[in-house]
C-alpha cells in the first residue's frame, strides 16, 4: 500500500534538481555541507542521466549513484530519484533509429537536444522498462528514497508524433473507440469534402493538408497522442509499484500546457507537481496562481508540491529578467497559501557547461555562501522548518470553475467564427476578479460532482454532452448560482453541432436560445448598460432571444442597441447566467462579487489591495496565510475574539498588525 505523502515527508520539503553527475565527486560533499546549511531536506536526482548510467547497451554503472545516495542521506536530505527517461541516450538513438519522434512532414528529429523520443516506439518503451527496473531493483530499499520522479516535463517540447509506428498505433487506437469504420465516418462527417473511409488503413494523421482539417480527426489525434503519452507514465509506474509498492510515484506538470490531460494523468498520481516560471515583467504573478489552484484541484484539494521555480532569472526567454531581492521569498508563500507542501528549484548548483547554463540556481556560479541568491535560498530553507503544522492542510472553496482539457483543444481549432478565441484567457477572466477578491476557488470539469459548491462559472464551455448538461441542471434546481459565457453548448465531443438552436443541451437551463454570433475585430468595443452604469464589452456579441430569461444587462450602441448581453434565469431553486459578450474586467469584478455576496462566499478577511489572504485548515488547526505584494507596509485588521500566532516569528497578534511591503506573514489560530 502506496503511503500518504504526509508520511513519507512530514513537514515542508524544500531543494530543487540535483545534477551529480555534471560534477567530479569532490564536489558532492560541498553540496550536501551547502544543503544542510540552506534548510534542504529533499532533491530530484537522476533526470538526465541515462547516458551515465547505461553507458552502451546492459552496461549499467550505479557506483556514483550509490555514493550520491550514501552522501544525501548521511546529511539528512531525502531523494525524489528520477527514472531518467526524459532522453535516450546517443548509443540507444544510432541502435534504435525507430525509437526517434517524426515531424509532421516526415523528417526524423536528430540527436543532441532533449525528449526526442518517439512515444509510439516499442524500442524506446523495451528500454525505459529496463532501465526503470534495474533502477528501482537498486535502490528500493535505500534510506534516502523518499519519491520517485518519473521521466520529466512529458510532451514538453515534443507532443506530437507522426511516425509509422505513431500511425499503427492511431489505427488501433480508432478501431478501440469506433469498432467499425462506420462509426467512425459518422464521428468524424466525413460525407464532407469527400473524406469518406472505406478502411482504417486509408486514414493517415491530420498532417501536412491542403486546407482546413477535419476537426473531428484533429480532435481524436490530439487524444490519441494525450494517451500514448501518458502509456509511458503508466508502464513506468507498474514496474515501480510492483518493486516499491509504498513508495509514492509522481511525474511533473507544467504551466499552461495543452497538449496532455492533466485531470486524467493526476488520477495515476500519488502527488501532483508542476513548474512554475513567473515572468517578473507580468507584475503579480495572477496566472501562476491561478495554477497553483488548479494543480491543487486536480486531486480534489490534496496539497501539491512546486518541483521547479528559479531562485533568479531563466535562460530561454527573450530577455531574462532577475528576481529582485525578496521576491522569490515572496511568490514561494503564494505557493504556500494555495496549498503547496513543498517548494523546490531547478537547479541546485548552477551549470558549468550545457544549453542551462545561465539558467539561475540555488548555488550561483560563483559558489560563494555570501551571494545574495544563496542567502535568500538559505533564509527561505530554514523559515519553512517553522511551517510543518500546515503540511497536508486544505482550502475550503464554495466557489468553482469548470476546465476541460478537450473543449480546450476543441474550441482553439480553426474554423471558428472568430479564430482567436483563447480558452485559457476566458478562464483567466473570472479567475483574476476573484483572485482580486481573495476567494478561494477550485477548478472542476463538467461531469464533477458540483454540490459542494455555492457558485459554479463555466467560461466559453463550447463542447458538452448531455450528461454534462444534466448535471449543471441538477447543480441549478438544487440551489446553486450557475455562470455559462459565450459561445458554450454548441458542438458535442467530436465537435459536430448540436441542432436546435444555441447553447441547445442548455437552452431550458438558461432559458433562452441564440439566434447568431456577431464576432468584433480587433480593436473594436461595444457599449452595454448594467446596474445603472455603462461598461465596454469586445470580442464578440450573441444575438440572444429571451425564452424565460430576464436580460440584467443590455447593448448601449450599434445595431445591437437595447439587445440583451447578461441575462438570469431562475431554475429551481437557484439561477443560471449567460453572459453573451467578453465584458470588461471592471463588470466582471463586480458581478462576481455581487453573485458572491449573494450567496454569502466570502474571504478569510477583509485587507488592502494587492495583499492575498488565504485559510488552510485541518488537524493541525487554521491558518492564515498573508503575502503583501505592495512596497509600502499594509495594515492588517484581524478583528476581535481571536489570537494567532505568527509562525515566522513567533510573536502572539489579537488584533490588527503591520505587514511590511514585499512580505508575509503565516498565522495559526489559538486553540486556547
Amino acid at each position: 500500500m502506496v503511503k500518504e505523502i504526509q508520511e513519507v515527508l512530514p513537514f515542508m520539503s524544500y531543494g530543487g534538481d540535483y545534477n551529480p553527475e555534471q560534477w567530479s565527486e569532490d564536489v558532492w560533499l560541498e553540496d550536501a555541507r551547502l544543503m544542510k546549511n540552506a534548510g534542504v531536506n529533499l532533491v530530484s536526482v537522476g533526470i538526465f542521466s541515462w547516458a551515465v548510467l547505461e553507458r552502451q547497451e546492459d552496461e549499467f554503472d550505479f557506483g556514483w549513484l550509490d555514493k550520491v545516495m550514501d552522501i544525501l542521506h548521511q546529511h539528512g536530505v531525502g531523494v525524489c530519484l528520477a527514472t531518467a527517461t526524459a532522453s535516450t541516450p546517443a548509443w540507444f538513438t544510432k541502435k534504435y533509429p525507430d525509437s526517434v519522434a517524426v515531424d509532421e512532414k516526415g523528417v526524423p528529429y536528430s540527436f543532441g537536444s532533449r525528449q526526442h523520443y518517439s512515444p509510439s516506439s516499442p524500442s524506446y518503451r523495451k528500454g525505459i522498462s529496463k532501465l526503470v527496473r534495474k533502477l528501482a531493483e537498486r535502490y528500493q530499499n535505500h534510506p534516502a528514497l523518499k519519491m520517485w520522479h518519473v521521466n520529466n516535463e512529458y510532451g514538453c517540447h515534443l507532443s506530437e508524433c507522426y511516425s509509422e509506428h505513431s500511425l499503427r498505433a492511431f489505427h488501433d487506437w480508432l478501431k478501440e473507440k469506433y469498432k467499425n469504420i462506420e462509426g467512425l465516418n459518422e464521428g468524424w462527417g466525413t460525407n464532407f469534402w469527400s473524406q469518406r473511409y472505406n478502411n482504417w488503413e486509408e486514414i493517415d494523421f491530420p498532417a501536412n493538408q491542403v486546407t482546413f482539417y477535419n476537426p473531428g480527426q484533429m480532435l481524436d489525434y490530439k487524444r490519441f497522442m494525450n494517451d500514448k503519452i501518458f502509456e509511458l507514465y503508466k508502464i513506468e509506474k507498474a514496474i515501480l509499484r510492483e518493486i516499491t509498492p509504498d513508495i509514492p510515484i509522481f511525474t511533473n506538470f507544467m504551466y499552461q500546457f495543452k497538449p496532455l490531460n492533466y485531470f486524467e494523468w493526476a488520477k495515476e498520481m500519488d502527488l501532483v507537481t508542476w513548474d512554475s516560471y513567473p515572468d517578473p515583467r507580468e507584475g503579480i504573478p495572477v496566472s501562476h496562481a491561478f495554477h497553483h489552484d488548479l494543480m491543487r484541484s486536480l486531486k480534489k484539494g490534496q496539497p501539491f508540491f512546486l518541483m521547479e521555480q528559479v531562485s533568479s532569472h531563466v535562460n530561454w526567454r527573450d530577455i531574462n529578467l532577475t528576481k529582485k531581492p525578496g521576491v522569490m521569498r515572496l511568490w514561494s508563500y503564494s505557493t504556500i497559501a494555495k496549498s503547496g507542501d513543498g517548494i523546490m528549484f531547478f537547479q541546485w548548483r548552477q551549470g558549468r557547461a550545457g544549453a542551462e547554463k545561465f539558467h539561475g540556481a540555488m548555488i550561483p556560479h560563483s559558489n560563494r555562501e555570501d551571494s545574495r541568491v544563496y542567502k535568500e535560498v538559505s533564509q527561505l530553507g530554514n523559515e519553512l522548518k517553522k511551517l510543518d503544522s500546515l503540511v497536508g492542510t486544505k482550502i475550503d472553496a464554495k466557489v468553482a470553475i469548470v476546465f476541460d482539457w478537450e473543449n480546450w483543444w476543441a474550441v482553439e481549432l480553426e474554423g471558428k467564427p472568430h479564430n482567436d478565441l483563447d480558452y485559457l484567457s476566458r478562464v483567466e477572466t473570472y479567475y483574476n476578479a476573484l483572485y482580486a477578491l481573495n476567494i478561494a476557488v477550485d477548478f472542476v470539469q463538467p461531469k464533477d460532482d458540483l454540490s459542494s459548491y455555492e457558485i459554479v462559472i463555466a467560461p466559453m464551455l463550447y463542447i458538452i454532452d448531455e450528461a454534462e448538461a444534466a448535471n449543471f441542471e441538477t447543480f441549478v434546481k438544487d440551489g446553486g448560482t450557475l455562470v455559462i459565457s459565450f459561445f458554450s453548448g454548441i458542438a458535442d465531443k467530436n465537435d459536430r453541432i448540436h441542432l436546435g438552436g444555441y447553447p441547445a443541451l442548455l437552452r431550458n437551463l438558461l432559458g433562452l436560445y441564440v439566434d447568431e454570433f456577431v464576432p468584433y475585430e480587433h480593436g473594436k468595443e461595444q457599449l452595454f448598460r448594467s446596474n445603472n452604469d455603462t461598461y465596454s464589452c469586445s470580442m464578440w456579441t450573441d444575438m440572444i432571444r429571451l425564452e424565460s430569461a430576464e436580460a440584467i444587462a443590455c447593448y448601449d450602441s450599434d445595431w445591437i442597441k437595447d439587445t440583451p448581453a447578461v441575462t438570469e434565469h431562475t431554475y429551481g431553486d437557484g439561477k443560471a447566467y449567460y453572459v453573451g459578450t467578453e465584458p470588461e474586467s471592471r463588470w466582471v469584478k463586480e458581478f462576481v462579487s455581487q453573485l458572491s455576496a449573494n450567496k454569502a462566499v466570502v474571504p478569510p478577511l477583509t485587507v488592502p489591495v494587492n495583499v492575498e489572504v488565504t485559510k488552510r485548515s485541518g488537524n493541525s488547526g487554521e491558518h492564515l496565510i498573508f503575502i503583501n505584494h505592495n512596497e509600502n507596509d499594509s495594515e492588517i485588521k484581524l478583528g476581535e475574539g481571536n489570537s494567532y500566532t505568527n509562525l515566522l516569528t513567533n510573536e502572539v497578534i489579537s488584533q490588527n498588525f503591520s505587514l511590511k511591503g514585499n512580505d508575509v506573514a503565516v498565522l495559526l489560530l489559538s486553540t486556547n
